[in-house]
């Protein structure tokens, strides 16, 4: 065979004592075999319904003729037994004659060939079929339990299945794939008449069917006449809406003239010829499947067929009332979990013959499926969403990767360090591609107070810093025109020899050029605030900013949010209270609000109040990125430990773009007046800093202001060794933030569990994707998708500096191939069983 064939076309005619069997197959190929009929058979097929009738004497769905006097003391379940041995036997036998093993080793190899065709993926989920449409041309053969033909034991990983098909068909299919789809299956039941029966189990059973199907029930009533049932059930059949599956139980005979008979109601009969117009519409407007769970259906099922119907199940012979409710309940079950009406049917009589046949002895060789060789096998459709989404769930070990990369992913070290981690990497990649924003010049003047500078100065003990130094150097800066000055320093306790002089620099400087001063402040730990001492500085005319700096596990990697709502019980951060006089006296445009010595008024409110008069209500907070205020999603994560969506710090920019470092000695020795201007940034810078920039600094404890390098400034310094300090202190990380919120620049870090999330059903969707495709194109699109990973990584590296979003990689990537690697692990697993 050039190709393999998966149904195959037996017919088998009887002409006298020889039975002519013909199999056709693939592209026009076919083989005969004549072979001899045993009589024997016929003798052995004829005493097992005998003993078959004895022994389901009463209670049967259909009208039996009398075989004969029976008697009670005979042990009619024995001899049943032995009759179904005997006749199976000489069947078996029969059909192993050596003529038929060509036909034998045909199907075979289509059988095996189909097996190795299977994709990997496939091993474990699919058991490849062959069918086998069977057509007889005599009652006698049609009656004979065709369907347990052992064709082949070299197809034991195959299933073969034996389908019935009529001689006689006139009629083609509906296509229904073609019609639209109208939502739940429709199921009509016809309970006809239940003399001696009851039909309680059938109705139920039809019933378990609502979740999934519209199940509507149709049979007679009492006092009802007979034109007005048939009358009813005909047009319940050719219902508008149309029909799925056409269920029919109670009591029904063969009559090849009439094509068989229901009886629907004690003493009335409903023949099919009477129904065929009404089935035929009922075909046009949706019917593929009849199940017919009453007696002797050969002639109804034929008919059927020849109408064009998809499938009808029957029961060849006559049936207990409870076999036939044994075998609906199974049938059912099946067909509910998806399974098409072959398959179904199957596992019901499987469960007769394993469960029940020492119960119910035989009734497995009864039920038979025929088909129309053009119409697919119907099943009911899951829902389409929840199929789809069913598919799209994780597997054991996919589960288990992806919520270990959850967990790692959900915890804060692990988020700061891939920060971390990651920003070194931007660095790098801006100094590759040149984009280094150094177009102008920054506009932070750092002043640090670093050791040299306390050597220089005899400072014996910098904790708590001499108060006279800090004053020098704001007379320094002073006399050179600074208009903001920033100090990083605690001023809550006294010094009593430093104190006036320190306060009398403060107030002469604002005297002389109306200097910007913002002090530091920190929580205590009483909850309250260090603030400075009041014949220090008076509210009324400095303003006080937060120092804290965020960071987890010894980096600081984020930005120091603004509250969602001002509060002034809460002072604003230090770097924000900067970038906020910077923006007054160098942006603004239109009369200044300056501090006074004299003002009776508290600074802030001065401040905050000519901010919403010149730039409109609520602007206050607003005046830079809007992404510098706590955001509602974001302050929602905090309670539950997380920080989506919180700006981080960008180290990848240059020190050098952002602040100008200039140690405290310097400043003091220096002889270059015009190191500030009072109004461009194009020149110098505009804002200083005086921060501490020894080790013992700190606003609390010592060292407290001293954090580990990150990498990414420890890259820059690596670039120019004047600067061998592996210590990062507060001064330069607020240096940072007035940077980000002068240019507007905020990097948003998009959270890496919603990239593993997505990274989890693309990477699901992919391995669907190649569990249909064949060996060449699994490659190419594996191929594909590494050239997009590392495309991804690029593109997301240019975003970070374009759109100041940061991708998350490393995670994400990893989720994604590890579904991928899960995928091709147990498809080589898979293929080596």
């Amino acid at each position: 065979m050039t190709h393999t064939a998966d149904r195959f076309y037996l017919k088998i005619q009887q002409v006298e004592k020889v039975c002519l069997f013909e199999l056709a197959w693939g592209r026009g190929q076919q083989l005969s075999v004549t072979l001899p009929y045993p009589e024997e058979l016929t003798i052995f097929y004829q005493d097992w319904q005998t003993k078959y009738l004895s022994f389901y004497h009463r209670a049967l769905r259909g009208r039996v003729v009398s075989t004969g006097t029976i008697i009670r003391q005979v042990d009619w379940e024995q001899k049943l037994v032995q009759a179904e041995a005997k006749l199976l036997c000489e069947f078996h036998r029969w059909l192993r004659h050596e003529k038929l093993y060509e036909i034998r080793a045909i199907i075979a190899q289509a059988a095996k060939q189909k097996t190795e065709n299977l994709l990997p993926s496939q091993h474990n989920t699919h058991v490849p079929t062959i069918d086998i449409f069977l057509t007889c041309n005599s009652q006698d053969l049609c009656r004979l339990p065709w369907e347990v033909w052992e064709i082949t034991e070299f197809a034991a990983s195959s299933k073969i299945r034996i389908v019935r098909q009529p001689i006689n068909i006139h009629y083609t299919p509906v296509n229904y794939q073609s019609k639209p789809c109208r939502g739940k299956a429709r199921v009509l039941a016809i309970l006809g008449d239940d003399t001696g029966l009851n039909f309680q189990v059938d109705r139920e059973a039809v019933k378990s069917l609502s979740p999934i199907a519209e199940v509507e029930f149709v049979g007679w009533q009492p006092h009802e006449s007979q034109a007005e049932l048939k009358d009813k059930i005909v047009k319940a059949i050719k219902d508008e809406r149309g029909w799925d599956i056409l269920f029919f139980a109670g009591h029904s005979n063969e009559n090849l003239n009439t094509g068989g008979e229901l009886a629907i109601a004690p003493g009335t009969s409903i023949s099919m010829i009477e129904i065929a117009q009404s089935l035929t519409i009922a075909k046009q407007r949706g019917l593929q499947f009849a199940i017919f769970n009453s007696c002797s259906g050969l002639s109804i099922a034929n008919t059927l067929i020849d109408l064009g119907l998809s499938q009808v199940a029957v029961m060849r012979e006559p049936i207990h009332n409870q076999v036939a409710q044994e075998f609906l309940v199974r049938f059912l079950q099946s067909l509910a979990e998806y399974k098409d009406v072959h398959e179904s049917l199957l596992s019901a009589c499987q469960f007769l013959k394993l469960e029940k046949n020492l119960t119910y002895p035989s009734t497995y060789l009864i039920p038979s499926l025929f088909c129309h060789p053009d119409a697919p096998l119907f099943r009911l459709q899951p829902s389409r969403i929840k199929d789809k989404c069913k598919r799209w769930l994780p597997s054991k070990q996919e589960a288990m990767a992806l919520g270990a990369l959850i967990l790692c992913s959900w915890q804060l070290s692990t988020q700061s360090f891939l920060i971390e981690k990651r920003v070194l990497v931007q660095a790098m990649y801006r100094q590759f591609t040149n984009q280094l924003d150094r177009q102008n010049s920054s506009p932070v003047l750092l002043v640090e107070i670093d050791e040299e500078s306390i050597k220089k100065a005899k400072i014996s003990d910098p904790r708590p810093m001499d108060r006279s130094y800090i004053a020098k150097i704001i007379d320094r800066l002073t006399s050179i025109n600074a208009k903001i000055i920033g100090v990083d320093y605690l001023f809550d306790r006294h010094q009593p020899k430093n104190d006036k002089k320190l306060s009398r620099t403060l107030r002469s400087s604002i005297k002389k050029q109306n200097t910007w001063f913002v002090l530091a402040t920190s929580r205590n730990q009483a909850g309250g605030w260090f603030e400075p001492l009041p014949e220090l500085a008076s509210p009324n005319w400095q303003l006080q900013g937060d120092t804290f700096v965020i960071g987890y596990d010894s980096y600081v990697t984020h930005f120091t949010l603004l509250p969602r709502q001002y509060s002034s019980k809460r002072p604003l951060p230090f770097s924000y209270w900067l970038a906020v006089a910077h923006w007054l006296n160098f942006e603004q445009s239109g009369e200044l609000v300056q501090p006074q010595i004299n003002s009776s008024d508290n600074w802030v409110s001065q401040v905050k109040n000519h901010i919403n008069q010149t730039t409109g209500e609520y602007k206050f907070l607003d005046l830079f990125s809007h992404s510098s205020r706590l955001q509602p999603l974001t302050k929602f994560s905090y309670k539950l430990g997380q920080m989506w969506m919180h700006p981080i710090l960008d180290f990848s920019v240059p020190p050098e773009a952002v602040f100008q470092r200039l140690p405290a000695w310097q400043l003091l020795e220096s002889n270059d007046s015009p190191l500030l201007p009072l109004t461009t940034l194009d020149k110098r810078p505009s804002i200083v800093i005086i921060a501490a920039g020894y080790k013992d600094a700190g606003l609390v404890a010592p060292g407290g202001d001293s954090f580990p390098l990150p990498a990414a400034v420890g890259y820059w310094r690596s670039q120019h060794p004047a600067n061998p300090s592996k210590v990062f202190t507060g001064g330069e990380i607020h240096a940072y933030m007035v940077h980000h919120l002068l240019n507007q620049r905020l990097v948003i870090p998009i959270p890496n569990l919603w990239l593993i999330l997505l990274a989890a059903l693309l990477g699901k969707g992919t391995v669907l994707v190649l569990g249909n495709s064949t060996k060449t194109q699994k490659q190419e699109i594996i191929l594909l998708l590494f050239l997009l990973t590392i495309i991804y990584a690029l593109a997301s590296l240019q975003i970070y500096i374009s759109a100041a979003i940061l991708l998350p990689w490393l995670l994400p990537s990893l989720t994604f191939w590890i579904y991928i690697f899960l995928y091709l692990i147990n498809r080589k697993s898979s293929y080596l069983n």
